[in-house]
């Protein structure tokens, strides 16, 4: 999907469900940004607020492409800043500030997510911005949280910083190993995104019942816990150290490099005993219970599933043990993962062409929620530094030229 593209075309005019709600976001990196890209999709205008000093922070990222002007632009600001507009204000400076304020009210939601108290000591905090106005939902996203009394509230804290704190490094990795970190990319910043994205929207609704804003915080931390479930679940019912219990869920060699195969039910196991043509294992005492999968995985289970899977592609495989309603699947490169056809059929890569002579386009996740009654796109390429600067203080609080002239003389904006 190319920007510009439009899905579902005949919804268009049917709009998009956060039309009108408008977002004053002074975010940097991945876990608000990608929150407030999400609610962008779909439909909320989002302003950028960033700093005169190179901006988000994102932006210093690599890999990176450079801007029209020469800037370099980093890969986690390209793709979590689609559909907003960006403007650079010395939030340091006195009337800086007093800009924020002004163009607070014209905005359902003020977002940050930076270190707990960094707004207060700025005089943006939530109370100052419900000094303004009170239907001001405020939102908060930090690695541990603005609201109670965390022994870590003074921490920075990246994604991978909360995903260790989590347990579930230690608990995948095993006793006595090595954890493995970031294993899967910013699961911390995502989370935290989503449950930002999820306090947003039951904010909203909460001031149509009442008329009044209030204060969202999500911690990374918090986050993580809740999609790493399993921890502290399995912990309190007697699984320690990693022990997942009698389940078969690990990957499988085939002839072209590993499959992941699923199996955690009685009649799921007599299916794979059928397809990979073992089917006395049905019989077998070895396996009359659950435990006995594990304990058999490596001298018995393993070898006999990647003597069927040698002939076979990772694919042919997946395909067969799916028709047999097993859960499974190829683990994919990255050459793969950028022509999967699920991914193309969703619209699930969206290419922002570089402005920077590079062929390549830069692909950027699409938006995972598809809504049969709306609309997908077109999406807009992320912001230039400032891009939006002049355009919003002239059309939100009525500076004429001279008057944004004279602030970005003073370097209050830039």
């Amino acid at each position: 999907m190319r920007l510009g593209e439009v899905v579902n075309p005949d919804a268009v005019d049917n709009g998009r469900p956060l039309d009108g709600v408008r977002i004053l976001a002074l975010e940097q990196m991945q876990a608000l940004p990608y929150a407030t890209q999400l609610l962008a999709r779909l439909g909320a205008d989002v302003v950028k607020v960033e700093s005169i000093h190179g901006g988000d922070l994102g932006r210093s990222s690599m890999p990176a492409v450079t801007d029209p002007e020469g800037r370099s632009v980093g890969a986690t600001f390209l793709r979590n800043n689609l559909d907003k507009r960006s403007i650079c204000v010395d939030l340091k400076h006195p009337e800086g500030r007093d800009l924020v304020l002004r163009l607070a009210p014209a905005f359902d939601v003020v977002a940050e997510n930076f270190k707990p108290g960094a707004m207060q000591r700025l005089g943006l905090g939530p109370a100052d911005l419900a000094a303004v106005d009170e239907r001001i939902i405020y939102v908060s996203v930090s690695g541990f949280g603005n609201l109670g009394d965390s022994p870590y509230r003074e921490r920075p804290a990246f994604a991978s910083i909360t995903e260790a704190m989590s347990g579930i490094y230690t608990f995948t990795a095993g006793p006595g190993r090595q954890p493995l970190a970031n294993p899967v990319g910013a699961l911390g910043d995502m989370s935290a995104a989503l449950y930002a994205t999820i306090g947003i929207l039951a904010a909203l609704r909460h001031r149509d019942a009442t008329g009044r804003g209030q204060h969202v915080d999500v911690a990374m931390l918090d986050s993580v816990v809740a999609m790493t479930d399993i921890v502290s679940n399995f912990w309190s019912m007697g699984l320690r150290g990693g022990d997942i219990g009698p389940v078969l869920l690990t990957t499988f060699r085939a002839a072209d490099g590993w499959f992941v195969l699923q199996v955690g039910r009685e009649q799921h196991f007599r299916a794979l005993s059928q397809v990979i043509g073992q089917p006395e294992w049905v019989e077998d005492p070895r396996f009359a219970d659950r435990g006995g999968w594990t304990q058999h995985l490596d001298s018995t289970i393993r070898p006999a599933i990647e003597s069927w899977a040698s002939t076979l592609t990772r694919e042919q495989a997946s395909a067969e043990l799916a028709s047999a309603g097993l859960a499974a699947g190829p683990c994919a490169t990255d050459d793969e993962l950028v022509v999967d056809p699920h991914l193309a059929a969703r619209h699930m890569l969206v290419e922002v062409d570089r402005p920077d002579g590079v062929d390549q386009p830069v692909l950027v996740p699409g938006n995972p929620v598809k809504l049969s009654a709306v609309a997908e796109g077109p999406e807009r390429r992320p912001p230039w530094l400032g891009e939006h600067t002049d355009e919003v203080l002239s059309a939100e609080l009525g500076l004429d030229d001279e008057d944004v002239a004279d602030l970005r003389t003073r370097g209050i904006i830039a």
